[in-house]
């Protein structure tokens, strides 16, 4: 009943839409999350109108849309979404408007064979892939494609946007990869409240723990925190991590089971995974939450 309910809001919303760029002349544009929206803004500026679904904060996970995010999505020229699954309760939603609407799913246009694989994931792959600068640098060059596509006039705005964008990532990875050569390799070893890390752990040499795994849709269980917490004490970690989308208390309790065996573990700070910082603040900034996240990482563990 829910579903057809759902279904005749979407098609109500549908019929009465106008299109967006009649109304102010500025191609209408729709994120998924803050992460996607931080780019978006980067490459269209001011020859754009941007809205976000979610803000920070927002676990995309277990996000569900609103009957106000159903009509921002159908009255959107073009919708960017992560894609491999990762708006997992959004999925029908973009079915119901194939056809119908510009949806581009970036995740989706990475090349597969460089992905990591994840039988829990309908995509079978981790969705988590903007933390891999390479990746988000070929995020960019998809928006820009995009956005040139539907909006010839501003292409070359879109263009140079984008190579200004491509040279502050390339800043950006030379910064964070200086920042993590101070830390010594036996000591890279990340444990946060789930498995978001997995591509950052990958380009920058991080052994990867998460406690709940990939998807926060899965609950850590009791046996997970004891097997996580013998692992902490057999490789001295010194810190941990908990997510600001996440809710802290699975990481409390793997510190307490950790003390319960007469071992110490801090709690490291607080990384973003899948949401950004607020709005106006250096970690509401797709750069700045990558900076952010090393120097809280390495200063933890040193």
């Amino acid at each position: 009943m829910k579903k057809i309910i759902l279904l005749l809001i979407t098609l109500t919303v549908f019929a009465s839409c106008k299109n967006s760029s009649e109304e102010n002349g500025k191609l209408k544009v729709v994120t998924t999350t803050n992460i996607l929206a931080d780019l978006v803004s980067k490459i269209g500026g001011d020859k754009i109108s941007l809205q976000s679904l979610m803000g920070a904060g927002v676990d995309p996970h277990l996000y569900k849309a609103s009957e106000g995010d159903v009509s921002k999505l159908y009255n959107a020229d073009i919708i960017f979404c992560g894609g491999l699954h990762l708006e997992g309760k959004l999925v029908d939603i973009f079915e119901k408007m194939q056809g119908k609407k510009n949806t581009v799913s970036v995740g989706d246009r990475l090349p597969h064979d460089k992905l990591i694989s994840s039988a829990n994931f309908a995509s079978n792959y981790d969705p988590h892939v903007w933390f891999n600068i390479q990746f988000f640098k070929q995020f960019a060059q998809i928006v820009t494609d995009e956005l040139s596509k539907a909006d010839e006039e501003n292409a070359e705005t879109y263009a140079a946007n984008n190579k200004k964008y491509q040279a502050k990532l390339d800043d950006l990875e030379t910064e964070i990869k200086s920042i993590i050569n101070t830390l010594p390799r036996e000591k890279r070893i990340l444990v946060t409240a789930h498995d978001a890390f997995n591509y950052f752990g990958k380009a920058y040499d991080f052994e990867v723990v998460g406690l709940q795994g990939i998807s926060t849709a899965t609950e850590a269980g009791v046996r997970d925190v004891q097997k996580l917490s013998d692992f902490i004490i057999d490789n001295d970690v010194k810190a941990i991590f908990v997510e600001s989308s996440v809710p802290r208390r699975t990481i409390e309790a793997l510190q307490a089971a950790v003390l319960s065996k007469k071992h110490k573990v801090e709690i490291g700070g607080s990384l973003y995974s899948d949401a950004l910082g607020n709005p106006g603040t250096e970690e509401g900034t797709y750069i700045g939450m990558f900076r952010y996240n090393v120097n809280t990482i390495v200063n933890a563990l040193k």
